[in-house]
């Protein structure tokens, strides 16, 4: 900046106001065939997928959840793998009469490990080796996806390169005990024009059984399941069926729910396998206990040609309706996603849906995924799951509810920097000023209500939010709102920046707050 002072980006900052965002990230929780646990892991096509996580796997529902992503125009993904039980394979390295046994990190059947011992630059009295520890592609491959080399190691508990804690470093393999008494032998040499041998890892790996909701769910405490996503910048989250006969039960959904509204994403939900057509999901939707401003759901489930079985099967739909998001997205960052959803080719719905069942459907909650734009009836908005339930009425817009949410996130994060300087009038200003002009290019490209600017949006930092007591504890509050649905009438969010953590939570400050004297807002600030 002009004045010397901190700069930061907020999200949408390109030249041109219209121009496409960064492109949205989808998260994706389910069992794979092999890969990291319990870790977000950012993928940005199938065959990359398929690197990691071994591709298409029949067992596996995210594997085709997000091979259709990818196919349907996603670009952005972030995977988290959880398994129930498994074994990781072990290898087993030769010390004279006993056995250096070594174990792997990631549980399966297709995690192929191999290692190489050796004594280059180093005096046999040194009791030291050198260890080389390889992922590779497949048994007997030669395509390397992951190396670690740890030089002058030492079975000896009291060596500051003691092998036990060396390798808790490793992303590969731990070491078990007990230790043998002598170093690994040397590996011998490759086959062929290899000098350099390998030891395979044994076949013990194991898969696991079929995941439960308990694996997706996972721990907050230990960081696993759906809360390995805790930290991390994601906008759209599917959770594929737990197998072709399970669905995704209630509890992961509320806690995949509340996760989307702590990181103001939203959740895309599945249709229940027993709403076979339109009447039975419309009936289920009167009942259902699974209501939220930040879900949504598509209808119906999927046909598609699964190239493991050679033959069409059904598939849950979350994993293409989060690429058309994407898609449209890309196309349209201020939302407005007013047109049909329609299937990419090799995707075709489940059931037929008439016209006006899909206007039933709607009024339900409930969108409807097409194979052909339809130019004889008008495009049907798509709703969030806040339709029809007790959910709050003014987000039962997936455009505006998506935009907002982006707004608050992108605010959030790129007013961080505050907790860095000075909490003092001087920051808070630049502050406002910054979050002002990220507001003003939405409101000039017509994204809120309204006609002038204290009619579309606000932004309040100043001793109002920032009270002594507040800034004596080290908090940065900013307050903003915008009018995403009706001129003066706005949807607010405060930002607190703390050392533990920042957030922006929505607060009941409304019309004109900006005008509002300094006690309501702080009251309103202290409230929430």
């Amino acid at each position: 900046m002009a004045d010397g002072g901190p700069s930061f980006s907020l999200e949408y900052d390109e030249t041109e106001p219209a121009a496409a965002h960064r492109g949205s990230v989808t998260a994706f929780v389910g069992r794979a065939l092999k890969g990291p646990l319990n870790r977000a892991v950012p993928v940005a096509s199938f065959a990359e997928f398929q690197q990691v996580f071994g591709g298409l796997w029949q067992p596996s529902s995210l594997s085709y959840a997000v091979e259709q992503f990818f196919a349907s125009g996603g670009s952005h993904a972030l995977v988290v793998r959880v398994a129930n039980d498994g074994r990781a394979p072990t290898l087993s390295l030769p010390s004279g009469s006993e056995t250096l046994r070594l174990v792997g990190l990631q549980p399966g059947s297709r995690e192929y490990l191999r290692a190489s011992v050796d004594y280059d630059g180093i005096a046999d009295s040194d009791g030291l080796f050198n260890l080389v520890l390889q992922r590779v592609r497949a048994v007997g491959s030669e395509r390397v996806d992951d190396q670690e080399i740890f030089r002058r190691v030492s079975l000896q508990p009291d060596s500051e390169r003691f092998i036990v804690e060396v390798l808790r470093r490793s992303q590969l393999a731990r070491v078990a005990l007990p230790l043998p008494q002598r170093r690994p032998d040397r590996t011998g040499p490759g086959a062929g024009r290899f000098t350099v041998g390998y030891i395979a890892s044994n076949s013990d790996g194991d898969d696991g059984g079929a995941i439960t909701d308990y694996d997706v769910i996972g721990s907050a405490v230990q960081g696993t399941g759906l809360f390995a996503l805790r930290a991390e910048a994601f906008d759209f989250l599917c959770v594929p069926p737990l197998s072709r006969e399970h669905d995704v039960g209630l509890g992961t959904l509320l806690v995949a729910a509340r996760l989307c509204r702590e990181c103001h994403a939203l959740l895309i939900v599945d249709p229940p396998s027993g709403w076979t057509c339109p009447q039975e999901a419309i009936e289920a939707m009167r009942n259902w206990p699974f209501r939220s401003d930040h879900a949504v759901l598509y209808y119906p489930r999927l046909r598609a040609f699964d190239r493991l079985r050679g033959q069409l099967e059904t598939f849950a739909c979350c994993g293409a309706a989060a690429g058309l998001l994407a898609r449209a997205e890309a196309h349209r960052p201020l939302g407005g996603w007013e047109e049909d959803a329609v299937l990419r080719a090799g995707l075709l719905p489940a059931v037929e849906v008439s016209p006006a069942q899909r206007v039933r459907l709607a009024q339900a909650g409930i969108n409807t995924l097409v194979s052909v734009r339809s130019l004889d009836t008008a495009p049907i908005s798509a709703r969030t799951l806040a339709t029809g339930g007790s959910g709050s009425s003014d987000w039962r817009f997936l455009s505006a509810r998506r935009l907002a949410l982006r707004i608050a996130a992108s605010v959030e994060r790129g007013t961080r920097w505050m907790l860095f300087e000075r909490n003092a009038p001087v920051t808070w200003a630049r502050g406002r000023s910054l979050v002002d002009a990220y507001l003003a290019r939405f409101a000039a490209e017509g994204a809120f209500a309204g006609t002038s600017a204290e009619e579309r949006y606000f932004v309040v930092c100043d001793e109002r939010v920032n009270r002594p007591d507040s800034v004596a504890l080290g908090h940065v509050n900013l307050l903003f709102g915008i009018a995403a649905r009706r001129a003066g009438e706005f949807d607010t969010w405060l930002v607190s920046h703390q050392p533990a953590a920042s957030r922006a939570r929505p607060v009941s400050v409304n019309r004109l707050a900006s005008r509002l004297p300094s006690r309501a807002i702080a009251e309103a600030v202290v409230r929430h």
